[in-house]
């Protein structure tokens, strides 16, 4: 592109000015050749600004009693946050697209409270203070539906890959694990792809929904947590 520019500067040199006509051709001719832009590399799921309720264009589904939802500021941080009371509650944003495009989901969050002995290996003690999860619709949706949720759990050890005890096509990977760490913020990154295989032994359909969640139900306690700064990215991010 240098050299096009010097051969057109020597033609101003040489002529006085370019003529009018020759302008939105050379306009044309330098912009093709700059290089291309970068293709899009990370996919947002936007939360809206700070109100009470769900995120905007966020849909609501809850099981049991009424979990407090709403959009706010901490610090610097748009968030959702999340409250239960005995109860159990999730957010669900559609959101299409194939993961093998954008395998790695990155997140923050910040527990305020886990519920009181609860334990994502037990069916009667299956609550949680902070969920996300990736859905893939399966037809029919129902049944065949498979789900990867990352958890914030009271007692399973980190690291653990736990099917669940109530959806058979639900498979958590628990991130964090116990009090530690409460009240600070955390930035986690996952390669939703790799998990998938991992954890259903096939490929994956296209990705249909993001949700996040919280339940304090089964244990009939009280869970808080907060979640922001979600997408997907084509590569991981160094540590």
């Amino acid at each position: 592109m240098i050299e096009l520019l010097d051969r057109f500067s020597n033609y101003r040199i040489k002529k006085g000015v370019i003529p009018a006509l020759l302008l939105p051709a050379i306009l044309l001719t330098v912009a093709l050749a700059r290089p291309a832009a970068a293709v899009e590399a990370v996919l947002k799921v936007d939360v809206g600004a700070p109100h009470d309720g769900a995120p905007t264009g966020w849909d609501v589904k809850e099981w049991k009693g009424k979990a407090r939802f709403k959009v706010v500021k901490d610090g610097d941080r748009t968030a959702i946050h999340l409250k239960s009371d005995r109860s159990s509650g999730a957010l669900y944003k559609e959101i299409a697209f194939d993961i093998r495009d954008f395998p790695v989901l990155h997140w923050q969050w910040k527990a305020e409270k886990l519920p009181d002995g609860a334990d994502v290996r037990s069916r009667h003690k299956d609550d949680q203070a902070a969920q996300i999860y990736v859905i893939f619709p399966k037809w029919p949706a129902l049944v065949n539906s498979r789900v990867i949720g990352y958890i914030w759990d009271t007692t399973a050890p980190a690291g653990a890959f736990i099917p669940s005890t109530k959806s058979s096509n639900t498979r958590y990977v628990v991130i964090r694990s116990g009090p530690d760490g409460l009240g600070q913020w955390f930035a986690e990154q996952r390669n939703v792809y790799e998990d998938y295989k991992k954890s259903f032994n096939e490929e994956p359909p296209p990705v249909g929904k993001v949700s996040v969640m919280i339940d304090s139900d089964d244990m009939a306690s009280t869970a808080e947590s907060y979640f922001s700064g979600i997408y997907f990215s084509k590569t991981a991010e160094q540590p």
